[in-house]
């Protein structure tokens, strides 16, 4: 079995637990307006590879993420398009080096598709974008029903998850959306961590080179008091949720 890779990192330290093996799978159902990889999307290139292949790649570097508490984790695109191969590479890090895996993901996936996947993850890192569905399919192409679905069935078979959330200004930021994604988390039963990440534009200049219209171009950095702001929204939601729950 072979997958469609776009690239690796070899020292990652902010997706997941520990210094990580992160691999970016080529391919994603979603075109959000604010991605910083809009080269990952075409699910025809990439360097195809072996689990194998992965393996040699990642074997040097076990020391590190041993001693870290890290491990292996696959990002993208959207890596449960490619679930079969994504299964197997976890499963072969479990088995021969006891790794830890993480799966980070947009949740825009049928759980039938990503059952045995879960078998072998250890973490799922979700990105909740938008609550509002109609905001939601503007930003990033498609409606949110799938992923609200998704979530809930990772909580449900309580699966372990790092719930993240990119802040935009005017876009993101809206007080009931930030109350409604605290809300929506504060039911789910396995949320270990939330993460705010604040909107960059580091990935613009790719939108260039792809010839594609960057329609965020006139949005900045959330500053200091913003994040704090949405931060205060979210935590104050997701409590009063969790203690209705």
């Amino acid at each position: 079995m072979k997958g469609r890779i776009h690239s690796i990192e070899t020292f990652g330290t902010v997706d997941g637990p520990g210094i990580r093996f992160v691999l970016f799978m080529q391919g994603c159902a979603l075109q959000c307006r604010f991605c910083h990889n809009p080269d990952t999307w075409d699910t025809s290139i990439g360097r195809q590879v072996t689990v194998d292949d992965i393996l040699e790649e990642l074997e040097p570097y076990l020391p590190y993420y041993r001693a870290s508490g890290g491990g292996i984790t696959v990002t993208g695109g959207e890596p449960t398009l490619q679930a079969p191969f994504v299964t197997q590479l976890f499963k072969a890090c479990k088995e021969k080096y006891g790794l830890h895996t993480a799966l980070d993901s947009s949740g825009f996936c049928e759980p039938s598709h990503a059952a045995e996947l879960m078998r072998y993850t250890d973490l799922v890192l979700l990105d909740l974008k938008q609550m509002n569905r109609t905001k939601h399919e503007w930003l990033t192409t498609q409606p949110n029903d799938r992923i609200i679905a998704f979530a809930q069935w990772l909580s449900v078979r309580r699966q372990p998850m790092w719930i993240r959330h990119v802040l935009i200004p005017g876009v993101t930021d809206h007080a009931a959306d930030l109350q409604a994604l605290g809300e929506f988390v504060g039911k789910l039963s396995t949320v270990e961590k939330l993460e705010l990440l604040p909107y960059h534009r580091m990935g613009v200049y790719k939108w260039q080179q792809l010839g594609r219209e960057y329609t965020l171009d006139d949005v900045q950095t959330p500053t200091e008091w913003e994040v704090t702001r949405a931060k205060g929204i979210i935590e104050d939601a997701r409590e009063r949720s969790s203690l209705l729950a």
